[in-house]
């Protein structure tokens, strides 16, 4: 097994180099490819509202990380798509809780691609009317998350779970706390966190680190940064939740349900805890083990049941949802099924197919341009690399899932979500026409 992992990390090796000005680059070099991927990533999401930059307070509102990877694109020369569109390349870019990624995939002109994202990134633009235009652009966009059963699931779970945390928010905010931003929010933004030695750059494909670079060099990243001194704020968050159970109507087909458990905050950089709850899920709910086989054969959740850690700075979570017309039945059956592995210990065969099953994933990815560099960015931005997670993986045991098992998923800190129809969506066979 030792000679297994070794190889491993090995294949999962890559190249690394920190620039004076403070920027991590990643490279891998995959031979005999024809496409290189490169992503842009900066450590700052949804959840960064309330900080202190050199010395004076910001609050944002709910919203400003994702409303400024929309701005991003526009320079007072063009749009950054339309400059895409020259190079060939398909580009894109995508906020989370706790990162804002940028992200470009190509086939030819990669240096001209390259020159683009570094350019977007680095020299950001933004005025009152822009800003205004935006606003109009983005609210469209929040009324089509508030359709979406599984994004309304996802906040209305965490705002059962948490009173004070930002991840209570939706990461594009709403219609209210966007309509608040102003320029100097969004410069102040990007003095904090935009900043190189906050930021990945990380490349895989047909390229060389050489290249890379070349580019960086081209946009002044070569250079000695002055360090913006940035202290993020956080108010202090109850092991207590604000409500156990919450329910709200929408046009679904078939009932909707969450349950949430409230844990305790991880040390940051603590992948490892992070990837033992994971390991735990998937002996409780993933593909292989019995409960969801008897659910999904049963007829009681759709395939698309399972769960899944949340975790960011200052919050914890585990959820399970899915969709069933018996949410209440699918919920004891859970709940029964953790007790019951509580008292029991986690199976060992089932914990070693679904160790494996990591990683495999992990291999999996490294043969891909696009998964390869978005995992080497984001396990940068944790402060670890995919030789390290592999290790890291290698260590856990079916023992430390069992001593885990006895202090989280909790029922007394569980909150439960349903989403029930409302009436309105047609249900299946009912949109048919007879051709008759």
């Amino acid at each position: 097994m030792r000679e297994i992992n070794e190889t491993l990390s090995r294949a999962a090796a890559c190249e690394k180099t920190v620039l004076p000005s403070g920027l991590t680059v990643l490279v891998r070099p995959m031979p005999g490819y024809g496409s290189v991927h490169a992503e842009y990533a900066t450590r700052f999401g949804s959840i960064d509202r309330d900080f202190v930059l050199d010395g004076k307070p910001v609050h944002l509102p709910a919203g400003v990380a994702h409303f400024l990877e929309h701005k991003m694109f526009e320079s007072e020369d063009g749009d950054a798509f339309s400059k895409y569109a020259k190079t060939g390349a398909n580009a894109n870019a995508f906020t989370s809780f706790d990162q804002t990624c940028y992200v470009f995939t190509a086939t030819r002109q990669v240096d001209e691609s390259l020159d683009i994202l570094l350019s977007m990134v680095g020299r950001p633009y933004f005025t009152e009317a822009t800003i205004q235009k935006e606003q109009g652009i983005i609210g469209q966009e929040i009324r089509m998350y508030d359709d979406n059963p599984d994004w309304r699931m996802l906040f209305a779970l965490c705002g059962c779970l948490y009173e004070n945390h930002p991840i209570r928010s939706d990461i594009a905010g709403t219609v209210e706390s966007i309509a608040e931003i102003t320029p100097e929010m969004l410069y102040d933004s990007c003095r904090a966190f935009y900043a190189p030695d906050n930021m990945v750059l990380a490349a895989a494909g047909d390229t060389t680190m050489e290249r890379v670079l070349a580019a960086c060099a081209r946009h002044g990243l070569m250079e000695p940064r002055s360090t913006e001194r940035v202290q993020r704020l956080w108010t202090p968050e109850p092991m207590t939740l604000v409500t156990t159970e919450t329910t709200l109507k929408m046009p679904v087909s078939k009932p909707c349900f969450g349950l949430g458990f409230k844990e305790e905050p991880l040390p940051e950089g603590d992948l490892r805890t992070e990837a033992l709850y994971d390991l735990i899920l998937c002996c409780i709910v993933g593909g292989m083990s019995p409960l969801y086989r008897r659910l999904y054969d049963e007829g009681l959740v759709n395939p698309g049941f399972g769960g899944e850690v949340l975790r960011v700075d200052g919050c914890c979570c585990i959820l399970f949802t899915g969709e069933s017309d018996e949410p209440d039945t699918v919920r004891q059956l859970l709940l029964d099924e953790i007790a019951r592995i509580r008292a029991e210990g986690v199976d060992r065969e089932i914990f070693t197919l679904c160790k494996n099953e990591k990683y495999g994933q992990l291999i999996e990815n490294l043969e891909n341009v696009e998964d390869s560099a978005s995992q080497m960015a984001d396990f940068a931005l944790s402060g670890q690399t995919v030789a390290q997670q592999i290790t890291m993986l290698a260590g856990l045991t079916a023992e430390d899932a069992d001593a885990a098992l006895q202090h989280i998923l909790c029922t007394d800190r569980m909150a439960t979500m349903y989403i029930q129809p409302d009436g309105t969506a047609p249900q299946a066979g009912e949109d048919e026409e007879d051709d008759e």
